[in-house]
This record gives structure tokens, C-alpha cells and sequence, in this order.
């Protein structure tokens, strides 16, 4: 196989698929069927049957190695003024997921490190170290007014290489120290460890957590989301969340024209059973990148129905692919968007279900209370003094 250049004169275009030169296969455990090039890219690569292959066997996908690098963050606080999200202020430990959710919205991150938002995106993690270091540095701020922190919103913060860095339990420790509010976003069981912070918080209506179900379905899961963990799994991690008095909502997200959309109801419900006492709801976000791969997901592992997803997809999207207007990206347009929230809703109220977003507000800000040590190289290399230094 002979790998050809050329030259991207034009702007990258979400609505343009990449077609492949062969057949995709998809790795097992991974997501992403291919590693399509970032819109930023100046140089393409297309592969080229040079017939040097001719009669080879082609025995499944490469295999992909996770790599995690640690990096120095200059930040750790995101902010957003985006009226259809119920936080401002998030933190992420971690760039990149190995989770490997074709559907996630964070994968065209990947783009600005000159890395593929594909299966560099679950294989190619990098993880801010000093996560901790800068959150407190933040909090010690005189001017800081605290607000709910949402935990892990662009990629999971209980992501498989947390059981050995531990900066998620790192930062927790750092808001529970300081009786910040958090609210967690994870779907991984592994937020169970960390109960012995989450649950004295939520004694003082400090923390919330937010479980994703997407699909009760295992086999749909083992593709949509590899490496998360089962939804049996997840529901088993709502109920012990719920026992040690953690408030916990389901996300049921994102919801899927023909794949995981005909669950709703089942999902719902078997939340409820285990203990959510919220639930909140997207449709399926198709924003640069994760256009063309999620459409290569559906050819790989629904052919037979992948014309028909994308074909409601359009329906919920005023035509397009994607609508990124606030108010719309999140639910959609038209009949089909207006009768999954029929159908959500309706749900909701009948199992006596809150939002997701009112559980976030409830979150109380009052007991927050200035970290008592900041590191010293941290306030000098701010160039201001923040907290208690050193003397000398």
C-alpha cells in the first residue's frame, strides 16, 4: 500500500465524508474505525492500492497502543457562557479519552495538537499533572468568587489511566478541602473509589454526580463506547452512589435515530430503579471531525440501517448534518427532535424524575472557605502572591 500526498486547498467541511481507498475494519476495543486527518492539517495522506498487495489477506485493524504523556497545564478552569449548558465552569484532567466514544464532541480537540481527532483521540492521552497544583493556586485567588464545577465534561475524568494517576482523586481532595460544590460526569465505575470525598460533600450539599447510559443494549455499547464501562455496569455504579447518598442523574446521551433511541423509555427506568433522581437528555452532535467518523462507525457496524440514521439525523438538523445554534444543537429541530422530547419528558414525569440542571443550581456555594496552603513555586511563578508563601 502506497501512501500518496496532496495538497488540502480548501476549508475542511464536515458534510464531505472521507471515503476510504479500502475497506475499514474496525480494532477491537476501539472506536474510531480510521485516524481521518485534523481540519488543520496543511498536507493530506490518502492510502493507494499500488496492487503491491494484491491477494494479501487483510487479518483485522492494526492494533493501537494507548499512550498517555504527562504535560504541565498553564490552566485548569474552563469557562463558558453557553445558555444551553447548566454549568460555567468545568475542569478536565485529561485531554484526549480512551474511553473511545465514536459519538464524543471533544474529539476534534485532538486537531489542535496536530493529532488525529480519530484514533489518536483515544490513543494519544495527555495528562495535566499539575491539575491540583493550579486548581488551588485558582481558589486562593482574592477575587475568587466560587460556582459548581463540573468534572470531566469534555473527556472522562475516571478514564482507565486515572487508576495509576489519580489526578481526578487529586483535585476532589483539593475541593473537598476548600467545601467547594462539584458536580461529576463520568461513565465509568471507577468514581466509586472516591466515595469517602463525594459522600461527606454531599452530606453538606457539596457534590452531585451525573451517570451517561446511552444504551442498555451491551453489544451497541461494545462498539459505540468501548472501553467505558457496561451498562450494567454503570447502573450497578448509580445504585452504590445512590446508597452513600450521592445524588445521582442519568444522562441519557447521546440518543441515536435507530441505534439507541427506540431505549429511551428502558433506560429511564431502569435508572430510576436504581436510584437517579434526575435525567437529562441530548441528541446526536455531529461537529467537525466526528461527522465523517461517526459516519464511518455506522457503515462499518450497521450498514444496513446507516443511510437511514443519517437521513433523521438531517431531519433533526434542518437538512445539514449538524445545527451548532445554541437551543438546537443540543435537541434538535422539527418532528422527530420534537417527539423524542415528548417522549423523554412524558418519561420523566411519569417516573417523578427532576433535571439534571436543577440539581447542579442546587449545589451550595456558601461554605467555601480559601485553601489554607498554596505551594510556594506556584505563587511566585504566577507572579503574585496568592495564599501563604514562604518567607524565605
Amino acid at each position: 500500500m502506497e501512501l500518496r500526498e496532496r495538497t488540502i486547498d480548501r476549508e475542511y467541511s464536515a458534510e464531505q465524508p472521507i471515503v476510504a481507498a479500502r475497506p475499514l475494519v474496525a480494532a477491537r476495543g476501539r472506536g474510531a474505525v480510521s485516524n481521518i486527518q485534523g481540519r488543520y492539517e496543511v498536507n493530506g495522506r490518502e492510502g493507494f492500492d499500488d496492487g503491491w498487495e494484491a491477494g494479501i489477506a487483510i487479518e483485522g485493524a492494526p492494533r493501537f497502543k494507548t499512550q498517555v504523556t504527562d504535560e504541565i497545564a498553564k490552566s485548569i478552569l474552563s469557562r463558558n457562557a453557553s445558555p444551553d449548558i447548566p454549568f460555567k465552569v468545568s475542569l478536565n484532567p485529561y485531554r484526549g479519552c480512551e474511553h473511545g466514544c465514536i459519538y464524543c464532541f471533544a474529539r476534534p480537540t485532538h486537531s489542535y495538537l496536530g493529532l488525529s481527532p480519530g484514533l489518536d483521540f483515544e490513543t494519544q492521552l495527555f495528562a495535566k499533572v499539575n491539575a491540583a497544583e493550579l486548581l488551588r493556586r485558582e481558589l486562593a485567588k482574592p477575587g475568587y468568587q466560587p460556582e459548581h464545577i463540573a468534572i470531566g465534561v469534555n473527556t472522562d475524568a475516571y478514564q482507565p489511566c486515572e487508576r495509576d494517576k489519580r489526578l481526578t482523586r487529586q483535585v476532589l481532595e483539593v475541593l473537598s478541602e476548600c467545601n467547594h460544590p462539584v458536580g461529576m460526569i463520568t461513565k465509568s465505575s471507577l468514581i466509586e473509589r472516591d466515595i469517602d470525598l463525594l459522600a461527606p460533600m454531599a452530606a453538606k450539599g457539596l457534590a452531585c454526580a451525573a451517570i451517561t447510559l446511552t444504551t442498555l443494549d451491551s453489544e451497541i455499547s461494545r462498539t459505540l463506547e468501548p472501553r467505558a464501562a457496561a451498562p450494567a455496569r454503570r447502573l450497578r455504579t448509580i445504585r452504590t452512589l445512590t446508597e452513600a447518598g450521592i445524588p445521582v442523574s442519568v444522562s441519557v446521551a447521546p440518543i441515536i435515530p435507530f441505534v439507541t433511541e427506540p431505549e429511551i423509555e428502558r433506560i429511564l427506568e431502569a435508572a430510576r430503579d436504581a436510584g437517579a433522581v434526575s435525567a437529562h437528555y441530548t441528541v446526536l452532535r455531529l461537529p467537525f471531525e466526528v461527522n465523517p467518523l461517526f459516519q464511518e462507525w455506522l457503515e462499518t457496524h450497521f450498514p444496513e440501517r446507516a443511510q437511514r440514521v443519517m437521513n433523521r439525523v438531517r431531519e433533526m438538523r434542518g437538512g445539514k448534518d449538524y445545527d451548532s445554534d445554541w437551543g438546537k444543537r443540543m435537541s434538535g429541530e422539527g418532528v422527530w427532535a420534537d417527539l423524542i422530547r415528548q417522549r423523554f419528558t412524558k418519561t420523566v414525569e411519569r417516573m417523578g424524575l427532576g433535571k439534571l440542571s436543577n440539581r447542579f443550581s442546587r449545589l451550595d456555594t456558601s461554605q467555601f472557605r480559601r485553601p489554607l496552603v498554596v505551594p510556594a513555586a506556584a505563587g511566585k511563578a504566577s507572579g503574585k502572591g496568592a495564599g501563604q508563601l514562604d518567607l524565605f
